[in-house]
């Protein structure tokens, strides 16, 4: 259905474009066809509907796009991306009767991010698509849900304006470089952003009758194929709620029968809670691997301003990109401003459509802040954001259309309209071959990664070998042996640990029974978090080293650092054989003797155990996050493995298992940081009264351990609550030191 509006400054929609609707509002939705002359299209357009030609366009694009990929990788169709095969593995086990375990066996995992894409994915896969066969039907499935989202854009700019607007608007969606990167690159953007649209276009076909059941079916499926999708449809919701009850009741419809239409609006919040409990009974947690994984909130230590300066900075980002000023990569200079401008179109000269004109506008800006959330906001040239771009172009064609308005003459107004559109129109196709080779250059470093490491070890590891990875997707995909997702994604246990650094990596690998820990490593050499080296878990040397060799981005773009190996900046990935020697060889002091029995030992690092002794870091500064490393100390008796967090500040921590009345012996492993290290001085307090200072020395071994005691008479119960702090609350130097562990013994 293509239903138009008018009013006294917008003429000359097609008269086959629609047909008559109902009153909403008390403002008339009229029948398409009124005053014709001054918005006929020229030509062919004029006499066929232009929907197809416009998906076309888009589906003809989408197919040059993955032959770029193709004369980029010899023939073969690679991902842009390994996060794309993380979707199909999720799909492969879903349909072989594993939902949400990414490996066989394994306890339920959330990393797949778009629950209903990896459903559909799973379908494909029963059907007998298999293998890279998989993969195709991703990108052919992207490919038409893009063609389709350009023909919604079309439909709903007809609807709102005239088909004029909506052809514009529609040209720009099927051109737009990073949304056709998006839709052959094998994630879930060109479904997402169909299912947007979708919601939208269904929106504007049942508003005219007051009345919604469509639209609150298609915003359920929405809700459920991302988290920000779900933020956008509530508030179109909200439109509806707003549209149906503000309407002038009919006389056969009862109040209660006026109230009985909202009964399907709350449809998108059932997919939303529902979603979210299926993830607590499975997985304790209500939010997703990805969510847990990347958002700000997960930070080791929450700090309100701290997490506002980087949302804002995040926001900011955005903003720049879609103004288009700094860069034309995404979108045409002015966008966003255009954008505004449509919106303020539809609220003053469009009434009937206020209600979807603010839904669009809040709606996006509610997800862009929600985006700005995640430490990944712009990753992948703004994945995330990129299904919800074909709305703000729409928008902004709509503000191009409201300020021709302003010119008085018919013919000027049509003359300024067209040149401005065409300027669009030629900004977007400017870079719409550079997405192209961007895109076959991501997958050439997919090709010379991932996938070729994964086809090397499966002819070098035996079979029920278990692999370590920080890219997750191929090795589990391509290959046949059991992965192990140091980053957490796909395995729930390391999802935490992961944010707070190579040292609760290690503890968790350590914890895990020693038949399930990793057999070889398979990571990037110069990640952080894989500073695992530390640890002795590799091998002295790695089997082999893999250096991506494809092509760097001709310039970078935004987000083009989430595309790693294209950019070089994490372009090698090592293989080492797993050393599980040292493992558990810091469980006990190894410089200071404990007199009498260890009571209990709080191991700094290992997030269980910071958890049962209510362990936690004073910082001396905002902002300071206490990062987990690992460190590998000699001794006569051999290597000494440990994990430690990074003190600026002090520490708290509770001991338990004492004995009251007895005296208690604190021994402490540290190492002072600093070049040339002076000695640690801090403040000792015990369940809230002050103890004595306590002056521990720098070591020349790697780290050093140290005693305290505390008196019987200050142990009144079998806890004790100990603080360590600064002995100034203001003024520095501050203490920094990286902290291993506390024992207590009797």
């Amino acid at each position: 259905m293509s239903l138009s509006t008018t009013d006294e400054h917008d003429h000359g929609e097609d008269p086959n474009s629609g047909r008559l609707a109902g009153r909403a509002g008390g403002t008339s939705y009229r029948e398409p066809g009124t005053h014709a002359k001054a918005g006929r299209l020229p030509g062919f357009l004029a006499r066929r509907d232009p929907a197809w030609g416009i998906g076309f366009l888009s589906l003809l694009l989408s197919a040059a796009f993955v032959l770029v990929n193709l004369s980029y990788n010899a023939w073969n169709l690679i991902p842009p991306l390994d996060d794309s095969y993380i979707h199909l593995q999720y799909a492969k086990q879903f349909a072989e009767g594993q939902f949400l375990r990414y490996n066989t066996g394994d306890p339920i995992s959330t990393g797949a991010s778009s629950l209903l894409y990896m459903i559909v994915l799973g379908g494909l896969y029963t059907l007998g698509l298999h293998g890279t066969a998989l993969l195709i039907a991703a990108m052919v499935l992207g490919g038409v849900c893009m063609a389709l989202t350009a023909v919604c854009v079309y439909r709903i700019g007809a609807n709102l304006i005239n088909r004029r607007v909506g052809v514009w608007a529609g040209l720009l969606v099927a051109t737009n470089g990073v949304l056709l990167w998006g839709s052959a690159s094998g994630m879930e953007i060109g479904f997402v952003a169909l299912m947007v649209s979708g919601t939208v276009l269904a929106y504007t076909s049942e508003a005219p009758r007051g009345r919604f059941v469509r639209t609150p079916v298609i915003a359920f499926f929405t809700a459920l194929t991302r988290p920000e999708a779900f933020i956008f449809v509530l508030v179109l919701a909200v439109a509806m709620a707003w549209t149906t009850l503000r309407g002038p009741r009919p006389a056969d419809v009862s109040r209660a029968g006026v109230l009985g239409r909202l009964a399907l609006l709350p449809l998108p919040l059932v997919a939303y809670f529902g979603e979210s409990l299926l993830y607590k009974i499975t997985t304790g947690h209500t939010s997703a691997n990805g969510m847990r994984a990347k958002s700000l909130l997960y930070e080791p230590i929450l700090y309100p301003m701290g997490f506002l300066d980087e949302a804002l900075n995040h926001f900011h980002q955005v903003l720049r990109v879609l103004t288009g000023f700094n860069t034309f990569d995404f979108v045409f200079p002015g966008t966003l401003l255009l954008a505004v401008a449509g919106t303020i179109y539809l609220l003053v000269k469009k009434s009937q459509w206020a209600p979807l004109a603010l839904a669009l506008g809040i709606g996006y800006l509610l997800v862009a802040m929600a985006i700005s959330t995640l430490s990944t906001a712009t990753i992948h040239h703004l994945r995330y954001h990129q299904p919800f771009l074909p709305v703000v172009l729409l928008l902004a064609v709509v503000g191009v259309h409201g300020l021709s308005r302003l010119v008085r003459s018919r013919r000027n107004r049509r003359i300024v309209l067209n040149a401005g559109l065409v300027t669009a129109l030629l900004f977007t196709v400017a870079e719409t071959p550079s997405w192209a080779i961007r895109l076959g250059q991501q997958a050439a470093g997919i090709r010379g990664q991932q996938v070729s490491f994964t086809d090397w070890l499966e002819d070098e590891m035996p079979e029920d070998a278990v692999l370590a990875v920080n890219d997750v997707g191929a090795p589990a995909y391509l290959g046949s042996h059991r992965v192990v997702d140091l980053i957490g994604l796909t395995m729930n246990r390391f999802t935490e640990a992961n944010n707070h650094g190579a040292g609760s990596i290690y503890e968790v690998l350590r914890d895990m029974p020693p038949g399930e820990r990793p057999d070889y490593f398979a990571v990037f050499t110069d990640w952080p978090v894989h500073d695992l080296v530390n640890g002795g878990v590799f091998g002295d040397e790695p089997l082999a080293t893999f250096r991506s060799k494809s092509p760097t981005f001709s310039h970078r773009t935004v987000g083009s650092a989430g595309t790693c190996q294209a950019s070089k900046l994490c372009d090698e990935v090592a293989i080492y054989k797993a050393d599980w020697s040292s493992v558990n060889t810091g469980d006990e002091p190894v410089q200071s003797e404990a007199p009498g029995r260890i009571r209990d030992h709080v191991n700094v690092a290992d997030l269980d155990s910071e958890q049962r002794h209510d362990y936690g870091v004073l910082p001396a500064h905002r902002q300071f996050q206490p990062l987990t490393d690992l460190r590998t100390v000699n001794y006569p008796g051999g290597e000494v493995v440990d994990s430690g967090r990074h003190v600026i500040g002090g520490e708290t921590v509770t001991a338990r298992n004492l004995t009251p009345g007895e005296p208690v012996t604190i021994t402490s492993r540290y190492t002072v940081s600093g070049r040339s290290p002076e000695p640690l001085e801090m403040s000792v307090s015990v369940d809230g009264e002050e103890l004595r200072d306590w002056t521990r020395q720098p070591g020349d071994n790697g780290w050093n351990e140290a005693t305290l005691t505390v008196p019987g008479e200050l142990v009144t119960d079998s806890t004790l609550r100990i603080e360590f702090e600064q002995p100034s609350e203001f003024l520095g130097p501050y203490p920094d030191y990286t902290s291993y562990g506390y024992w207590f013994s009797q």
